[in-house]
């Protein structure tokens, strides 16, 4: 019997799976639900990091007045909907398989 050596990454470790085919098209009304579901994240998302921003005690100076509030304030808009988009936290994905059992016409597709 040959063996051939392990050409993996990592010794030991699997080689990686191919890539899974492409995910089946969603219906309208899914998709409607999928938006809505990653608009919810980032909202929650915005809300959690203006909380978090609101207890700093940093000084008030020069260099952290309005001009820092609003970049820090687009910086994390886009970081909300980067994350709900994605994936990332997988609120968005939970909230759309619970509401989804709700559609007509439509059982978890």
């Amino acid at each position: 019997m040959i063996t051939l050596p392990d050409t993996s990454p990592l010794p030991g470790l699997p080689l990686a799976k191919p890539a899974a085919s492409a995910p089946e098209p969603l219906s309208a009304e899914r998709a409607a639900l999928r938006k809505a579901a990653e608009g919810f994240e980032a909202i929650m998302l915005r809300r959690m990091l203006e909380s978090a921003r609101a207890g700093s005690f940093a000084e008030e100076t020069p260099l952290t007045g309005g001009g820092l509030k609003q970049f820090e304030t687009m910086r994390d808009e886009h970081f909300a909907e980067t994350a709900s988009q994605s994936g990332a936290l997988g609120i968005a994905r939970s909230i759309e398989e619970q509401l989804s059992q709700h559609l007509t016409g439509n059982r978890g597709v």
